[in-house]
Order: structure tokens, then sequence, then C-alpha cells
């Protein structure tokens, strides 16, 4: 039979869910990730800082061994806010170091292949296939961020001898919140970068770029206008403040504190995922125009 005599018709068989297909990128994406060994030597050294803290912990709560293991001292370490904030920073910014190691995993790959078009051809989104990356990136940087802060959270409620959970219990909302805002922020980073260098180790490099270019610029501006605002380019200085007042302390261990609101840090960290997002829709294309 001639080919223009088929009769072709739509499909009307049963369609998979919409959630189903973002999560069959989220779990190739994932494969990805795990099935690097100097990622998963990364997430390893990135979780000693978790079983330092462990230590302390019980240390604090049990002042027998305190006593034989630190020399004898019987002297009281304190289990405060302070002390989940230095966890949180650690383990926030091992959250970079691995992004920027990850993320150009999870989608350079496509773009050097030229893969997209093979990917969207499928029944997924745009919006679908960059959500399950950002699945992937989330839950990947949650091992090493909110999830051990909040584990050391319910650790010291658990050990302390006198109730304590619920009278710290902003403590742990701030950790898991804290968290959460920073890996959405250095995952769209991360794909956003990654989506437009298809050489990993380049992408590695401007991630760490976008973090940190802009915090010398904004010290430049501070100090030559004498303006706080500066302050507002340095993502180090704005997260670590807002991360204080997460957890309920509103100056550093030396009583400084930059004074820029919390309003002006959240807008500009959507102002930051907004330019992201737009990257990302610039770039994830069906297809690639080649001007010769």
């Amino acid at each position: 039979m001639s080919l223009y005599k088929h009769n072709y018709r739509a499909y009307t068989g049963e369609v998979t869910p919409l959630w189903s297909r973002v999560g069959v990128m989220a779990r190739y994406a994932l494969d990805e990730v795990w099935s690097s060994k100097i990622a998963i030597g990364l997430f390893v050294l990135s979780l000693l800082p978790f079983v330092v803290f462990l230590i302390l912990i019980y240390l604090a709560n049990n002042p027998i061994a305190r006593a034989l293991i630190i020399r004898g001292s019987s002297r009281a370490l304190p289990i405060n806010e302070q002390f989940f904030l230095v966890m949180l920073e650690i383990q926030s910014w091992l959250a970079l170091a691995i992004t920027s190691w990850i993320a150009p995993r999870v989608i350079t790959f496509d773009l050097a292949d030229n893969a997209l078009p093979i990917l969207l051809s499928h029944p997924i989104s745009r919006a679908g296939y960059v959500f399950g990356k950002f699945i992937a990136m989330v839950a990947s940087l949650s091992l090493i961020t909110w999830f051990p802060c909040f584990l050391l959270f319910i650790y010291q409620s658990y050990a302390s001898p006198t109730p304590w959970m619920m009278e710290h219990l902003s403590i742990g909302v701030g950790l898991v919140a804290g968290s959460l805002i920073w890996i959405a922020f250095i995952s769209l980073v991360g794909l956003a970068l990654s989506s437009w260098v298809k050489w990993r180790v380049v992408a590695t490099g401007a991630i760490f770029a976008a973090v940190f270019v802009p915090a010398g610029v904004g010290g430049v501006v501070s100090a030559i206008l004498r303006t706080r605002w500066g302050f507002l380019l340095n993502v180090p200085v704005m997260m670590t403040t807002l991360w204080r007042r997460l957890l309920g302390r509103t100056e550093d261990a030396a009583g400084l504190d930059f004074g820029l609101p919390t309003p002006a840090i959240v807008v500009m960290l959507l102002l930051a995922c907004v330019v992201c997002l737009a990257m990302l829709n610039a770039r994830v294309r069906a297809r690639e125009v080649v001007r010769g």
C-alpha cells in the first residue's frame, strides 16, 4: 500500500499524568548526579561537620563525658542559635561547592550532546524539563543542608536533660526555611549558568563567580559611596544576615549587623531567581538556531 493511502489518527490511549513525566526527568537527573564517584566523595566529606557537631551536642548534654574527654573540664558547651547558625553556614557553603560540580552534570550534557530536541519531542514541556532538573538538585542538596541540621536539632531535643524543643522551636523552623531558600537560589543559579556554558569546567567556575564576583563589586560600592545598600550585591552577607534573623539572632558573634532590611534581601533573591528563570527560558529550546 502506498504511503499516502495510510490513514493516520491521533493517539487515543491512556496518557501518563504530568507529574510522572517530571518524575522521570528528576529520576534520570539523580542517576546522573550519583553516577559520579567525585560527587559521592564530596557528599561524604560534606557530612563530616555533622559528625563533629553531633559529638559536641553529646558532650554538651553529658557532663561526665565532657569532664573525661576535655581534660577534666566541666565548662558548659552552649547549644543555642549561634551553634546551629555555624552548622547551617558550613553546610550551606559546602552545598555551593557541590552545586558547582553536579549542576553542570545535570543539564550541560544534554546541551553538549544536542539531546534537547529529542527530550522535548516527548510529551514533556520545557517547564517540566527544568522542574525535573530542579527537583533533582533540591533532593541532592537537601541531604547536606536542612536534613543533617534538623537531625541535630532533634538530637539536641532528645539529649537535653530539660525540655528544650518547644522553647527553641524557632531554631528548627529557621534551619529548614533558611536551607530551602539557599537551595532554591543556588539550584537556579547552577542550572541557569550551566545551560549557557557547554563546558563543565567553565560552568563550575561560572557558578562560583556568580556568587563571589558581585560580592566584591558590592563591597567596593559600599566603601566608595559609604552606604549599606551595596551589600545587596553581596550574596554571602545577604544570606548570613537572613540566616541569623531566621534563627532568632540580630547580630553576629562580633556584634556586627549590616542593617539590610529583610524585605530588601528577599526582593534581591527573588530578582536573581527571575533572571535565572529567564536565562533558562531562553536557552532550553527544542531546536537550536545556528547562524552561519
